[in-house]
């Protein structure tokens, strides 16, 4: 009987001489690391840095011990994975939440959220977020993460960008707005032209989403002698 207390005695030191990260790949169902993995959560959120593989370790541990999830942790890491868009990672996390807990209304709303961002909805977006300002101010960086993930579909789509295009779905407008124009010519290759209205017109950088010419044809790769090569089998 006396040795069960040494073992967990021993495990817990153990277990604080390695990170989250090296505990949950050696062994990620340790129901023992439950309470490390909230606060490495909180970590997240305080560093503004981000580990999905930890965030669904916990997530498997709640369906476990479903008696000892906790509602704020889930909805902090479900604003992270929102936060990584273009990545799948709500969809991965949102799998793992049992649905009477995705029925409560804070977590409905998030689902919201991401319906707009995957469907590039930006103004109804932000018009949400708006009103659930409480449930998404809890995660430094959110806004900021949201922007750059606005502007990456943007820049799939758009050569040139309209300035109120681009203000709806960054939600920014006036001198912030010219702000983060200013910025962005500066660090990532944004042109500013005048329209034949007053209106400006941002020029993005060229890629071969939104200049198809750039994207390499399969055809275009074949070196030459390849070709000749096959006209006479084709004979």
């Amino acid at each position: 009987m006396g040795r069960e207390p040494q073992q967990q005695q021993q495990q817990q030191q153990q277990q604080g001489s390695f990170s989250v990260e090296e505990l949950v790949n050696v062994n990620p169902y340790n129901p023992d690391l439950l309470t490390d993995l909230e606060n490495f959560v909180n970590e997240q959120v305080s560093s503004q840095t981000y580990n999905l593989d930890a965030n669904l370790c916990l997530l498997r541990l709640y369906q476990f011990e479903p008696a000892r999830m906790s509602i704020p942790i889930v909805a902090r890491i479900l604003i992270k994975a929102l936060m990584a868009m273009p990545a799948p990672d709500f969809s991965l996390c949102l799998f793992l939440i049992p649905e009477q807990v995705q029925m409560e209304e804070q977590f409905k709303t998030l689902i919201v959220l991401s319906h707009y961002l995957e469907t590039a909805r930006f103004r109804q977006f932000w018009d949400e977020a708006a009103k659930n300002r409480s449930i998404l101010e809890v995660v430094p960086g959110f806004e900021q993460a949201i922007q750059a993930y606005a502007i990456h579909v943007l820049s799939l789509t758009y050569q040139k960008v309209p300035r109120p295009v681009l203000a709806e779905a960054i939600n920014i407008e006036g001198l912030s707005l010219d702000k983060f124009l200013e910025y962005h010519i500066n660090n990532s290759g944004w042109v500013i032209e005048k329209s034949h209205g007053r209106s400006q017109v941002i020029v993005l950088p060229r890629s071969e989403f939104n200049h198809p010419e750039l994207k390499k044809n399969t055809a275009d790769s074949v070196p030459f002698e390849h070709v000749t090569r096959i006209f006479p089998v084709l004979s």
